[in-house]
């Protein structure tokens, strides 16, 4: 696998910059390629539009499925058992026959997560961090400082798996009554309990079936394993991670490049990765937090099929004029681990503003600008750059294609 293709979607904002979009076109580009999800959990939604109008909102399988590429679920990922079926159902919908290689030792999201998580964000009422709800966060501190550890593996048996859900159960229920106003007793957890462990019982059967196959990183990124290529899926977005982020709107989850080079510097040492990074032409955000300039009144076109809605989680999703200064504190943030690595720019959604042309602020002050013009503002150079003005990656140009600088 030395020499084999290796590329790296890293998204510079706040996340849903097209890393949908990117992962797809790069599986275009090397059909029969391996998808590895490197962070974040469930609570990605990354959409792809198909060249024949199918379209679908990857969370639980990676975002190159309709072109056939199998995902890898590293074990930095949280997975939730009740979405992935529900994803998975939904795919098959579509004519499409998804394969997932899920590492044994992903954490596990149990209901117990999301309902810390819900309460949690609740209680903070306007001083909110921004989550989505989904138990991603809880889930990573249970199993960061506690003992109360449930992985991938774990579902497959399932006198393990009622042992640990009863503690993570009695971990909550302490933790709620403790440090909430919610009356933890009141719901009806042996019901959510027997729901679990039916997701549980389904899973099994995918796996038995082939559908789903419980796989260790090695065996997956090995010497001995053979892909066309490496399509590393990032989640969120940079200006989200719990590195570098604006704290406490943060994710728990490092969302530059660095866990898919480090998952390549433990298996494949001399594979040289690519980075494909992501922007819209403008910035978004969903869900509390700073999002510079968004007092800005931002006309947009063509966003009718826009992801992202209100939710009672995140509320209203939010836009704001491209801030280069933040695109650079990303870019920034992310050399710290990429220094040296051919790199190249996608930036998508250009046909939602009129005329293509960008308002961005440099230093704080508003420049109307060329989506061209970027190269010269931006600190990192980038090998190269791609505009998209299609929500499709059957719209955008080959790789040898790129625009070079």
């Amino acid at each position: 696998m030395a020499d084999i293709p290796a590329w790296v979607v890293v998204g510079l904002g706040f996340g849903d910059e097209g890393k949908g979009l990117a992962t797809d076109y790069l599986c275009r580009e090397h059909p029969g390629a391996l998808v590895v999800r490197f962070n974040g959990g469930p609570q990605a939604g990354h959409t792809v539009v198909a060249a024949d109008g199918r379209r679908h909102v990857f969370s639980s399988f990676g975002a190159g499925t309709l072109r056939g590429s199998p995902t890898y679920w590293s074990g930095y990922c949280p997975v939730a058992p009740g979405p992935l079926l529900r994803e998975y159902a939904a795919l098959r919908e579509l004519g499409v026959q998804p394969h997932l290689l899920l590492d044994g030792r992903c954490p596990v999201i149990t209901p117990y997560d999301v309902l810390w998580n819900r309460v949690l964000e609740a209680e903070r009422g306007v001083a909110r961090h921004g989550s989505c709800g989904l138990g991603f966060g809880s889930t990573v501190e249970r199993q960061q400082t506690t003992p109360l550890r449930l992985y991938a593996q774990d579902l497959c048996f399932p006198d393990v798996l009622m042992h640990k859900l009863r503690q993570i159960r009695a971990h909550y229920r302490q933790r709620v009554q403790q440090e909430t106003r919610v009356a933890f007793d009141q719901l009806n957890h042996d019901a959510e309990d027997q729901r679990f462990a039916d997701y549980a019982r389904q899973l099994r059967e995918l796996v038995a079936a082939g559908a789903i196959e419980l796989v260790r990183e090695a065996d997956v990124l090995g010497p001995a394993a053979r892909w066309s290529a490496l399509v590393f899926e990032g989640a969120q977005g940079v200006l989200l991670d719990q590195e570098f982020g604006l704290f406490p709107h943060v994710t728990r989850s490092f969302t530059t490049s660095r866990n898919a080079l480090e998952l390549l510097a433990r298996h494949q040492p001399a594979t040289r990765a690519r980075l494909l990074y992501a922007t819209r032409a403008y910035h978004t955000r969903h869900g509390a937090g700073p999002l510079p300039h968004a007092e800005v009144p931002l006309p947009l076109i063509n966003h009718e099929q826009e992801t992202n809605q209100f939710n009672e989680h995140q509320e209203h999703f939010r836009r704001a004029p491209l801030s280069v200064d933040m695109l650079n504190y990303a870019l920034h943030c992310d050399a710290h681990f990429s220094t040296g690595l051919e790199k190249y720019l996608l930036i998508t959604c250009l046909d939602q503003l009129p005329a293509e042309r960008l308002t961005a602020y440099v230093a704080g002050q508003p420049r109307h600008i060329a989506a061209t013009e970027l190269n010269v503002l931006l600190d990192e150079g980038m090998a190269g750059y791609v505009f998209s003005r299609s929500p499709r990656a059957d719209d955008l140009p080959p790789l040898p294609t790129f625009a070079l600088w």
